[in-house]
């Protein structure tokens, strides 16, 4: 059962608590957003030394491999 005496957390103690609910939270988003922008970033994994038909591809040492996918 609950005790019924008087409440003994403060407005401060709260709202500290709050504010660092609300920085871990940020910083989780943050953190996240890190682990998606490399991924996202990387974009194909090939590159075209000839014209834009695909004329000048690196053959194994840049296309990958469907082992490694």
């Amino acid at each position: 059962m609950a005790s019924r005496g008087k409440k003994k957390t403060t407005m401060a103690k709260l709202a500290r608590e709050g504010r660092l609910r609300e920085r871990q939270l940020d910083k989780r988003a943050k953190k996240d957003a890190r682990k998606r922008a490399p991924a996202a970033a990387e974009g194909p994994e090939y590159s075209l030394d000839g014209d834009e038909r695909g004329e000048g591809l690196n053959d194994a040492a840049v296309v990958p491999s469907l082992a490694d996918a």
